[in-house]
């Protein structure tokens, strides 16, 4: 099978440089990587890796950029397509893996991978932290999995077989950070087939804060983009009110004593504009682009 993988950037030219590099210890090769960003100013120009790469550039935003690649002609004969976050490191077997998982498991529809340590929930970890991480990792079940609805894939590492993907794309309402696209994409393309966490597929997530969105806009996709999702059929009410209730809570929390590395104060913000806009009867998820 053809396998690509397909990594969205922006502003984040030395985290793409080491996930690029790191892709060459994979034990089954991509047959191409695209790199989708902005413009040319947020890649280096890479040479003397083992596997092909190519670059897409245009509109910035993680669901603009995903189906940017997915449109180029370099994924026109793809059979399995891996999304991967510029600042998710896999196992050096994570392709291997996910190639054979679609390939014994054909009613599976979406796969994603065990995330043994993820940066998002702290301040981040760098790359060499996150080497050691799966060094150290116990191997565990490989084929060990579970549902993962109706949350959907987790969006740092997603894998789909090219044939399901064909005729959907990322929702593009959804902009800049794309908030809860991963559950959005991959519920459309499953069409109530599984969605599965596969533990062989392991990997580390570093949470690299640089690129992401300001706190306010955060904040209100936080609210917004779920019951956005609810609407569109692709989220469901349980879970949309739990997502609401627990980023609500927290906020509200930890904005007395907030964590330095994360703004708060401006998630709540962003809570609060969301509800008075509910309130109102509007749920636009591209107001986050005025505020």
């Amino acid at each position: 099978m053809r396998l690509i993988v397909v990594i969205v950037t922006a502003d984040r030219k030395a985290v793409l440089s080491q996930a690029l590099t790191h892709l060459q210890g994979q034990t089954r090769r991509p047959d191409l990587v695209i790199v989708s960003a902005p413009d040319a100013s947020h890649v280096y120009e890479e040479t003397a890796l083992n596997y092909p790469l190519r670059f897409v550039f245009g509109a910035s935003g993680c669901t603009a950029q995903r189906n940017r690649a997915l449109d180029s002609e370099h994924a026109r004969d793809a059979e399995t397509i891996v999304f991967l976050d510029d600042d998710f490191v896999p196992a050096s077997d994570y392709l291997e893996r996910a190639e054979a998982g679609l390939a014994r498991h054909l009613d599976w529809a979406v796969l994603t991978g065990l995330v043994i340590a993820d940066g998002i929930k702290g301040p981040g970890l760098d790359f060499s932290r996150a080497i050691e991480i799966l060094a150290d990792a116990a191997a565990g079940d490989p084929e060990q999995h579970e549902s993962v609805a109706p949350a959907g894939a987790y969006g740092c590492n997603m894998v789909f077989r090219a044939g399901d993907i064909a005729g959907h794309r990322f929702d593009e309402r959804l902009p800049l950070y794309g908030w809860q696209e991963d559950t959005d994409f991959s519920r459309l393309v499953a069409r109530g087939r599984p969605i599965v966490r596969l533990h062989g597929l392991r990997g580390v997530h570093l949470g690299v804060k640089r690129g992401r969105v300001s706190g306010v806009r955060l904040g209100y996709s936080q609210i917004v983009n779920p019951v956005y999702l609810v609407r569109k059929g692709t989220g469901t009410g349980r879970w949309a009110a739990r997502l609401i209730a627990r980023n609500l809570l927290a906020n509200a929390a930890f904005s007395l004593r907030p964590e330095p590395h994360v703004d708060r104060l401006g998630r709540l913000k962003g809570n609060l504009i969301a509800a008075a806009h509910l309130v109102r009867g509007r749920c636009d998820p591209e107001f986050i682009l005025r505020l």
